[in-house]
């Protein structure tokens, strides 16, 4: 499969075939309170209220289907922070096959204990998801098994993908959307379908201020190896695997990036929680602070904030709550 974005937005076509079997459409909410505070046509996809409550899903059940029958049957190994090892749980288990999960030793325990409930196996490797990341690939090169990115994988970003097809469907034409920005899977399926359709739709990628590497190295024009600081945005936090395909993608379809304090990203998540009283994770709440800081920019435009996750443990939200 090519990297170049036409050649992606096709596989997001075949994607969004083989993995509407197993998953329902998730929802949009429109607000009109948040459009009237940005004198915008605003809704939100609710990717938030996947099966394993994240956007990850999609990726990891197109790239499990892509999987031959035999490949399938010798399991699957992942490397992850919580949600990607959520999906790919819930894949597995959906098509029966055997899941070996890495996380780091940061990862939150709420969507630790997620992946458990699943099925798969858990094992505790390095202190960042890059350390975690480079172990499953080790551990998949020994055992001949098939290694599932959270990013770097064209058949997950394919996958991930799949979100715009649904939104395609459920708006037509929109001017922009906002998306969460950490190894650049998400983002870079989206605006690889969405800019096939319509070259003019603007996509903006945020990140928190504590982990943005996927945005400095954008700025940079290479992939950075940096540090990350502690973030309520845990599923887009971490560093980005060095040749990782997701990033020539971002560098030709992403149009802006925007980064956001965690007072920010607290202030954004109580907003909507007390607008829409649905519950949702950091990575979610960097996408409406970031809508919420372009504010009049986006005034008369049709916009989708994409709500990626509710995976927030309840420590976490006790601080958000009490702001």
């Amino acid at each position: 499969m090519s990297s170049e974005p036409s050649a992606v937005a096709r596989e997001v076509e075949r994607a969004d075939e083989r993995i509407r079997p197993y998953l329902a459409e998730t929802a949009l909410l429109p607000s009109p309170v948040f459009g009237e505070w940005l004198g915008a046509e605003v809704t939100f996809k609710c990717e938030h209220l996947q099966p394993t409550g994240s956007f990850k899903v999609r990726g990891a059940l197109n790239k499990l289907l892509s999987l031959t029958e035999q490949q399938r049957a010798e399991g699957v190994v992942a490397a992850s922070t919580g949600n990607h090892g959520a999906a790919v749980a819930f894949a597995a288990r959906t098509l029966a096959t055997p899941c070996l999960v890495f996380v780091p030793e940061t990862a939150a325990p709420t969507k630790v204990d997620a992946i458990e409930r699943l099925g798969a196996e858990i094992r505790v490797f390095g202190t960042d998801p890059v350390e975690a990341e480079r172990r499953a690939r080790q551990v998949a090169a020994e055992t001949g098994t098939s290694y599932l990115s959270p990013y770097n994988d064209l058949q997950v970003i394919a996958g991930q993908g799949t979100l715009a097809a649904e939104l395609e469907r459920q708006t037509g034409t929109l001017d922009a959307v906002i998306a969460s920005l950490g190894g650049g899977g998400l983002v870079a399926g989206v605006a690889a379908y969405l800019k096939d359709l319509d070259k003019d739709v603007r996509v903006i990628g945020c990140s928190p201020h504590n982990s943005a590497v996927m945005i400095e190295s954008l700025k940079a024009g290479r992939i950075l190896e940096l540090p990350s600081k502690p973030t309520l945005s845990d599923g887009t936090a971490g560093g980005i695997e060095p040749g990782s395909v997701t990033f020539e993608l971002c560098q030709a379809l992403v149009d802006e990036v925007v980064t956001l304090t965690e007072d920010e990203i607290r202030a954004a998540m109580r907003r909507f929680m007390d607008v829409h009283h649905q519950l949702i994770e950091g990575a979610a709440g960097v996408a409406v602070a970031a809508a919420l800081k372009k504010g009049s920019e986006l005034a008369g435009q049709r916009v989708a904030v994409v709500l990626c996750g509710s995976n927030i443990s309840l420590a976490d939200l006790q601080t958000v709550l009490c702001g």
